[in-house]
């Protein structure tokens, strides 16, 4: 089995605003998924995340988002397919720009917030995210959340030649199917670090855990997410580090 990598969102700030501890975070994990400026994220902070990843050998993912910095991209937006590829496309573009800056390259596309739940629903705006990532470089990876089945997003993805990882949670409760538990829900974000310890060992061990009814789910995933928005996240970060590079 194929050791996961860890990722965190970050860059998650705005103006005076800041959101987590991303250069305490930084050494910690594989993957940094930027925030690129449609829910969090402005030109300077960009170029800084860039900078913060580069000095790190961290992979550098755009994180893209529906245009709602007041909502954090969490609402869900009517927009129409046309209008999602050429919203992704603008933003991998402007977080490109930074990495090519730096002499280096952008690695992978993992949407944010309500545009990637709604990818996992909606096969016209799943196929518009695939064809923005085939668009703009050939063999572009999109990063979409691990299913109890993902043969829809392998079909999909292979259509249109484009590879996929796929995400898992550490610090989410699950439906049955995989999916995450809608924010809404009581207990649908983990807080007790225990807790994201144990699924995030789980989901890396090949194991199950339990999702939000007890119920034992399995997932299949490339890439562990902890939420840079979580307090118990840095803490969570150096343990669960620690323990995947004992696996």
């Amino acid at each position: 089995m194929n050791p996961i990598l860890l990722n965190c969102d970050m860059g998650e700030g705005f103006g005076a605003w800041r959101m987590g501890d991303d250069e305490l975070a930084m050494p910690l994990i594989d993957q940094a998924n930027l925030a690129c400026g449609f829910h969090a994220g402005d030109p300077l902070i960009m170029a800084r995340s860039v900078e913060l990843a580069v000095a790190h050998g961290v992979s550098i993912g755009a994180h893209p988002s529906y245009p709602d910095l007041q909502g954090f991209g969490r609402r869900h937006l009517q927009c129409s397919p046309e209008e999602v590829r050429a919203l992704v496309l603008y933003q991998v573009g402007a977080l490109d720009a930074f990495c090519r800056a730096r002499g280096c390259q952008l690695a992978y596309v993992k949407p944010h917030g309500a545009l990637y739940n709604d990818l996992v629903r909606d096969d016209a705006l799943l196929t518009a995210v695939l064809d923005a990532c085939a668009s703009y470089r050939k063999g572009l990876p999109l990063m979409v959340l691990a299913l109890a089945d993902n043969d829809r997003e392998l079909r999909l993805a292979d259509e249109a030649d484009v590879p996929l990882m796929f995400e898992a949670f550490a610090d989410r409760a699950y439906l049955s199917d995989g999916q995450l538990a809608p924010r809404r829900l009581s207990g649908a974000v983990h807080h007790d670090p225990e807790r994201i310890l144990d699924q995030a060992l789980a989901i890396a061990s090949g194991e199950s855990f339990a999702d939000i009814d007890g119920k034992p789910l399995r997932l299949r995933a490339d890439s562990l997410c902890v939420h840079g928005d979580n307090p118990e996240s840095l803490a969570v970060l150096r343990r669960l580090r620690a323990r995947l590079d004992a696996l």
